[in-house]
């Protein structure tokens, strides 16, 4: 088994409220993927450690055979269980050494960055740890209130530079927004409410690739930036760089 490749462009975190209960997560999931959507964090802060479990296991069934890759939000310890890809983990949740410890060499995982001392410190992680770093908050999210101050897309930028980690914003990212994203520096967006709480969560994730794509086009003709699809961790030393 070798750690997966994941493509950050359209990365849904899942919001089982938003999604019409944790009956329905699996098909929103599923429904976001048939869009477009490229990985998928289950979230759920509330749920129990069984009832967590039982709405990741839904979320990977429901995907297999996609390619697309499922990582938890925190409970790293359910990951196997789970059959999940890895997980993310935030500030104040495990930390990314503990959370490498548990899920082992070949499992994604992905750290919740809001200022540059948090990417500085991350920076000061053993090669292989972290295979992303989630950005933000861009805008004010009502799916987490008691966030950071936004950073705004100029701030965005700011930590996408200073990382020698792939990276997906998120907070408060819509359709009508998104395509201000891709000239920061990031890889991809992370949507919630943008997804789980649409009237048809597979147009919606058609149409925010579409804009992403559309507006990353338009910022690499005029700047030539290279593909953002390569996300093998440029701090591992085994990394290779192929022409």
């Amino acid at each position: 088994m070798s750690r997966p490749r994941c493509d950050l462009t359209l990365y849904l975190v899942t919001d089982t409220a938003l999604s019409g209960g944790p009956d329905r997560v699996a098909q929103v999931a599923r429904d976001a993927v048939a869009g477009g959507a490229t990985l998928v964090q289950v979230r759920d802060p509330d749920a129990s450690d069984a009832d967590f479990l039982q709405i990741a296991r839904s979320v990977v069934q429901a995907l297999h055979g996609t390619g697309v890759p499922v990582v938890l939000n925190d409970r790293v310890e359910l990951v196997e269980a789970a059959g999940a890809d890895g997980a993310h983990v935030g500030q104040g949740d495990l930390s990314p050494e503990r959370a490498r410890e548990i899920l082992g060499p070949d499992r994604l995982l992905g750290l919740s960055c809001q200022t540059l001392a948090h990417v500085d410190a991350a920076r000061q992680l053993a090669a292989g740890t972290l295979d992303y770093l989630g950005l933000g908050p861009v805008w004010d999210q009502a799916t987490k209130p008691d966030a950071a101050t936004p950073a705004g897309p100029e701030g965005i930028a700011a930590l996408a530079a200073a990382s020698p980690w792939p990276t997906v914003a998120i907070g408060g990212i819509s359709a009508p927004r998104i395509n201000e994203l891709p000239g920061t520096g990031v890889d991809g967006a992370a949507v919630v409410s943008a997804i789980c709480a649409a009237p048809d969560p597979r147009q919606a994730a058609a149409t925010l690739l579409a804009r992403w794509r559309e507006a990353a086009a338009r910022h690499t003709d005029s700047k030539g930036l290279t593909d953002p699809t390569d996300l093998t961790d440029p701090t591992d030393p085994t990394h290779e760089v192929t022409p």
